[in-house]
């Protein structure tokens, strides 16, 4: 049985390039997992349904190895788990050395797992180099006063009124927090900073 596997960082980058090239080589569309998340580790919901899906001769198509993670460690375990525990072959279609159905001799591993520990580190370097790019971004975005997160939501007019009736107990905090039509930890918090 063939299978593909694809993988995006986030829930609005497009995987239509991933699934056009595995869909090229026979796989139905059925038999691709796709995953919405960071390649930092293997925790996948849709990779860990794949995985209780591989039978032992099943082949795995992946467009490259930063699609099928970015984790230098965890990517090597997985290539072990499915190709050696489970008996199944992988296809890296942009790097015909990482075919397992091509080098099943002594050399041809060897060029295989060379080739595989390489690029598996060099997924992890530029996972690294994006967060230290973010982080930098971040950093100089703050130095310019851009803030980060929701807006703060602002206190309703009817706000103080409540804070009294509730330090008064006059009312609990969720009633206080339904006056002021907030979540009852947004109230609270509100409380909190002694305005």
């Amino acid at each position: 049985m063939y299978y593909g596997y694809a993988r995006v960082s986030s829930k609005d980058q497009s995987e239509a390039r991933q699934i056009k090239a595995l869909s090229q080589y026979g796989i139905k569309r059925k038999n691709i997992y796709i995953d919405k998340q960071s390649g930092k580790d293997f925790n996948r919901t849709n990779y860990s349904y794949l995985m209780k899906k591989l039978r032992d001769g099943d082949i795995l198509f992946i467009e490259s190895i930063d699609r099928f993670g970015r984790n230098y460690t965890e990517i090597l375990e997985q290539w072990r788990i499915i190709t050696k525990d489970m008996n199944c072959d992988i296809v890296v279609l942009d790097m015909p050395l990482l075919d397992t159905r091509n080098s099943k001799d002594l050399t041809g591993t060897l060029i295989s797992d060379i080739v595989l520990q390489l690029l598996s580190y060099v997924a992890q370097q530029e996972r690294e180099f994006i967060k230290q790019r973010q982080a930098e971004g971040i950093a100089a975005a703050k130095k310019k006063g851009i803030k980060f997160g929701r807006p703060r939501k602002q206190k309703p007019d009817n706000y103080l009124t409540a804070k009294s009736r509730y330090l008064a107990h006059e009312i609990n905090s969720r009633e206080a927090a339904l006056e002021c039509a907030v979540s009852h930890r947004t109230f609270l918090n509100w409380v909190k900073e002694n305005d």
